[in-house]
């Protein structure tokens, strides 16, 4: 290719980049300034030509940066992306500060040095970061005002099923017995009616405690964390079949309600989970407490599963444990093999100082990493 045609198909090609191209020889003056960095920066290519480096960069960065590009051309390889680790800063003709994805390149020609930037404006981006990082921690905190409003509302329900409508059903039992005493002895179809009544009011008081229970077993909020498990797992034991075992510092379980409603619910879930699909014989929960977490593992020796696999449409039990625990900051991971299923759930205590609930939402702090700066 001639030399000319080579010169022109390359100048043609800086000025169709996306992408902001500037060099600045070794005194740190632009040498070249493409079509998209004027439109960046607001300068035209004329005025560029020849002005110091610094003129694009906020002037607490100056020292720095001049630093920072000494370093640079002191390495063996000519080429890297400027602050890897984090977004750096230009200074429009406006003095208008924008954030920068940058690229770095260098090569020698006649004895001098000669350095590349290619520069990309991420305003946007970090824009989208941020509606996405703000709308994200809108949606965590809907769901924890969600869950709160749920667990409220099972405890009234639960609340009224055993006190108002549990104990309506034992009077009227006791009302039916006292009847059966004074009917005529002679009359066996009216005592054979009694005796009917009397059973359904005894399973019908017995199916109201049942699920009362299962809303929300009231000895979690009158007796706490600790005994409200021991009751879980017995009634998974009977109910299922299975033998379950349960070991607990109860001391470590001295938890806020968030907390303590929340772990109650996830230990509840995986039981439930193990009962209707894992066909074991045996599971265990352990709870162990290490300074500010709490780690809880549940496991059975059922048949597993693939956690790999897509969620079935109407199975929500995982992906519910899964939010539960994210919104107290804690992690799930599953393991399970054909021997079995392994849960264990890490979730952050909060300190003494902190008000219950504290930890359930945050937004997750500034989504473009470290603070803004030059390249280092």
């Amino acid at each position: 290719m001639p030399q000319d045609l080579a010169t022109a198909v390359a100048a043609s090609t800086l000025d169709s980049a996306m992408d902001a191209i500037i060099t600045v020889d070794d005194a740190q003056r632009i040498v070249l300034f493409n079509a998209t960095a004027e439109s960046m920066f607001g300068w035209a290519r004329a005025e560029a030509i020849g002005a110091p480096l610094t003129t694009l960069i906020p002037a607490r960065f100056h020292g720095s940066h001049a630093m920072a590009l000494d370093q640079f051309g002191g390495e063996a390889s000519p080429r890297r992306r400027m602050a890897e680790d984090r977004i750096v800063t230009g200074r429009r003709r406006s003095g208008e500060e924008f954030p920068i994805d940058a690229s770095i390149s260098y090569l020698t020609h006649d004895d001098r040095r000669y350095f590349t930037v290619i520069l990309r404006d991420v305003t946007l981006r970090l824009r989208a970061i941020d509606d996405l990082t703000r709308s994200r921690a809108e949606t965590k905190a809907l769901a924890a005002a969600a869950q709160d409003a749920l667990e409220h509302e099972k405890r009234r329900i639960a609340r009224e099923l055993h006190d108002e409508l549990g104990q309506s059903l034992t009077m009227l039992t006791m009302d039916v017995a006292w009847c059966r005493t004074h009917i005529p002895s002679t009359d066996g179809a009216v005592a054979a009616h009694f005796t009917r009544m009397e059973e359904l009011l005894k399973a019908t008081v017995a199916a109201t405690r049942r699920i009362a229970s299962d809303l929300r077993p009231l000895m979690l909020d009158d007796l706490g964390l600790a005994p409200a498990l021991e009751w879980l797992v017995q009634t998974m034991a009977q109910r299922s079949g299975i033998a379950c075992t349960l070991a607990m510092d109860e001391a470590a379980l001295e938890l806020p309600q968030l907390h303590s409603t929340a772990l109650f619910r996830v230990v509840q879930e995986a039981l439930t989970n193990i009962a209707k699909h894992a066909r074991a014989t045996e599971a265990a929960v352990e709870i162990v407490r290490d300074a500010d977490r709490l780690r809880v593992v549940v496991r059975d020796n059922g048949i597993g599963f693939d956690a790999g696999e897509p969620r079935k449409p109407a199975s929500f039990g995982l992906l519910g444990l899964r939010e539960r625990v994210s919104l107290l900051q804690g992690e799930v991971r599953i393991d399970s093999t054909v021997q079995g299923t392994r849960i264990t759930i890490d979730l952050p205590v909060p300190g003494e100082d902190e008000p219950p609930g504290a930890a359930a939402v945050t937004t997750g702090g500034d989504a473009r990493g470290p603070a803004r700066g030059e390249p280092s």
